[in-house]
């Protein structure tokens, strides 16, 4: 079972069946905030529906296709983070993630990004990590942007969010331009 440190209080953890129901909660709990910049927030109406999407994720891990981990903070499932595929030919993956709306401010989903960037260029040994945010997502465009990603460009109605279209930025990380950025002390001593 994969399992990252972040620090005393943080750590990320692929998510198994006995998740589910701190995830429907979270998700649940979230709803009307989550539901602004993620498309999925009204097909997950019940456990079983975070269920169906656990086993889904555990079948893309053991595929080597990509990840999903739970942000564990304080003994409290805080948020996700993923890989949504890995293409291993290219040697390149992307991140999604998402942050309940009473964790936010505390630089959860920056140290979970360093963690999970780290796992992807340290462990995995790809070249390239992309994040996709809507142009108007300023918080989750934000991360990206704090970590010394490249944004690349716009991809025009890139995604359909409930009643109409949304533009993406696309930035990128290499895994050359992350191991001169991981000699910055902050960095490290949140890996």
């Amino acid at each position: 079972m994969l399992r990252l440190p972040i620090d005393d209080q943080t750590y990320l953890k692929l998510l198994e069946e006995q998740d589910a129901e701190p995830l429907f909660n979270l998700t649940d709990s979230c709803r009307t905030y989550l539901r602004e910049w993620l498309p999925w927030v009204d097909s997950t109406k019940a456990v079983e529906d975070t269920i169906s999407f656990i086993e889904l994720s555990k079948k893309k891990f053991a595929s080597k296709n990509g990840m999903d981990a739970g942000i564990w903070y304080n003994g409290q499932l805080a948020g996700i983070i993923g890989l949504h595929f890995i293409d291993w030919s290219n040697k390149k993956t992307s991140i999604g993630y998402w942050l309940g709306e009473p964790f936010q401010g505390r630089g959860l989903m920056t140290k979970a990004c360093i963690a999970m960037i780290h796992h992807i260029f340290n462990d995995l040994h790809l070249n390239r990590v992309e994040i996709r945010c809507a142009v108007l997502n300023s918080k989750s465009r934000a991360i990206p942007e704090r970590l010394g990603f490249s944004q690349e460009g716009t991809i025009r109605e890139a995604e359909w969010l409930y009643d109409h279209f949304v533009d993406h930025i696309v930035y990128s990380l290499l895994a050359r331009e992350w191991k001169m950025q991981e000699k910055d002390p902050y960095k490290q001593s949140i890996i």
